[in-house]
């Protein structure tokens, strides 16, 4: 198949950007997106051009660097796929297709389709630890856990980390991601002692980092490559206000009322 493509090309953070436009010749279907834009970039450089920068590493769906708006969509068009494992099967041949980097204040492009989401792992690390020492890997059954909770515990944990929920706001907010990453501990035993300092510290870390608030458009759920539900951003704004309640002063609250027996 060929393609045209429309690709932000951007020096540095400081550069002026702009979009180019490539031909993609001879593309077989089975590849992956990044593996067109490889061979795109083995024609510039044999043409003596500058090969298009993008992130990646795993290729598998797993490390979450391939922040690619493809067509006005993180990730492209098909629901719960990273770009990486995005095949040019899901294009038709002669398509016209628009490349771009994440677009948010937080996260800055460095080259090209390459973004600085450093910012996202400065949230995780305003997080902290878990306090409990679980020492040896513990027997399954020590800790009893509701299968519910397991369950939702593991679908935060899908979060990748890799932004396309930021890019799809329209406020660039990262509340799906800090949800997510609070939920994967608040919903196990091991997480409650911190629970609720944790999810105060992301969400100022959130803040400082220029993120946006979250408005309910649903764009962060619709793009995410893991499926993540939205239902954990309510969680998120519960043990904020939560922590509120905790941190009050209660010493001039009228006494408790005593009822004789």
């Amino acid at each position: 198949m060929n393609l045209t493509l429309k690709v932000w090309r951007q020096e540095n953070h400081d550069a002026e950007g702009r979009m180019e436009t490539y031909e993609a010749k001879d593309i077989s279907v089975h590849c992956s997106f990044l593996e067109m834009l490889d061979q795109v970039n083995e024609a510039l450089i044999v043409s003596g051009g500058t090969p298009i920068a993008f992130d990646h590493d795993c290729r598998e769906g797993i490390c979450g660097m391939c922040s690619l708006v493809i067509n006005g969509v993180p990730h492209g068009p098909k629901k719960e796929t990273t770009a990486c494992q995005l095949h040019m099967r899901h294009f038709n041949d002669g398509d016209t297709i628009t490349i771009e980097p994440w677009r948010s204040k937080a996260f800055g492009v460095i080259r090209d389709l390459v973004v600085d989401r450093r910012a996202l792992d400065r949230v995780i690390e305003a997080g902290g630890y878990i306090s409990v020492n679980t020492g040896s890997a513990p027997d399954a059954n020590s800790i009893p856990i509701a299968k519910e909770d397991a369950e939702a515990a593991f679908e935060a944990a899908q979060c990748i980390g890799c932004g396309a929920c930021v890019a799809a706001c329209p406020n660039a907010s990262a509340m799906l991601f800090v949800a997510a990453k609070t939920a994967q501990l608040s919903l196990l035993p091991q997480g409650q002692p911190e629970r609720l300092k944790r999810a105060v510290h992301m969400v100022e870390a959130m803040d400082r980092e220029g993120f946006g608030n979250c408005t309910n458009h649903y764009e962060c759920e619709a793009v995410c490559p893991k499926g993540i539900p939205v239902k954990f951003i309510a969680d998120l704004n519960r043990d904020f206000f939560k922590s509120t309640l905790v941190g009050r002063e209660f010493s001039a609250l009228p006494p408790p009322i005593e009822i004789d027996e």
